[in-house]
């Protein structure tokens, strides 16, 4: 497999490429968002990691421009911490975003569950289920098998992994889910503590969901729960 690696510090280029090697992959570089979308142009790769703050164009920048021709999944590099950052990195098309100064061991492992869940969530899936099954509540519609939500009669927008996320707790709606198993499941990794990945998803995904997003139920120092009525459809 073949990882791109764009930042604009020579230190932190040769430091990952170090460590993906050690892991099997094979990379290339370059140190500029501009270069990275003519890279990606240019080639095919397996995953993108990708710093935020860069001369001529940021992370999230390139990642959009991206993104209008490639779902090559993008792993987002940043000594931003607040939320908002990592919602604008979900938003712009990312799968995962890692802060700075970071752990080359906890990346590796990042890159590898974004790479082994290949933006599915496999068996976990519901799109494995019977051809076309729709699930729906109200003028909340599921189309599990071509994987489009539609709210009130409008297409939702959501990212890849909002669509795993919903999904999977769709298909355990009404079950009390640990934000370990969510991550466990849905991302392929067991990393916690300062992580809040999960928690912007929730967000985004509610936003998604609009008058629904009351389905998602959040369990205080437990997880979520997706939750609705005792009728369904």
């Amino acid at each position: 497999m073949k990882l791109l690696i764009v930042d604009d510090e020579d230190k932190i280029r040769q430091l990952i490429e170090k460590y993906a090697k050690f892991d099997g992959y094979e990379t290339a570089s370059c140190d500029t968002g501009l270069a990275a979308i003519q890279a990606v142009k240019n080639d095919t790769f397996d995953l993108i990691v990708m710093d935020v703050m860069m001369p001529e164009l940021d992370g999230f920048s390139a990642a959009r421009e991206i993104r209008k021709f490639s779902d090559t999944p993008i792993l987002f590099l940043s000594a931003r911490t607040e939320e908002y950052d990592r919602i604008h990195g979900f938003e712009s098309g990312g799968d995962d975003y890692v802060v700075k100064p970071f752990s080359p061991k906890e990346l590796m492992l990042r890159i590898r569950a974004i790479l082994s869940r290949g933006g599915k969530t496999d068996d976990n899936s519901l799109s494995a289920q019977q051809p076309h099954e729709i699930w729906s509540k109200d003028s909340l519609v599921a189309d599990i098998t071509a994987r489009t939500v539609t709210v009130d009669g409008v297409r939702a927008n959501m990212s890849p992994k909002e669509f795993d996320l919903f999904f999977y707790m769709l298909k355990n709606r009404g079950i009390a889910l640990t934000r370990e198993k969510i991550l466990a499941d849905v991302w392929g990794y067991d990393f916690f503590g300062i992580d809040r990945t999960l928690d912007t998803h929730i967000k985004l995904l509610r936003k998604s969901l609009g008058n629904y997003a009351k389905y998602i139920v959040t369990l205080r120092s437990v997880g979520y729960r997706f939750e609705v009525e005792t009728t369904e459809q």
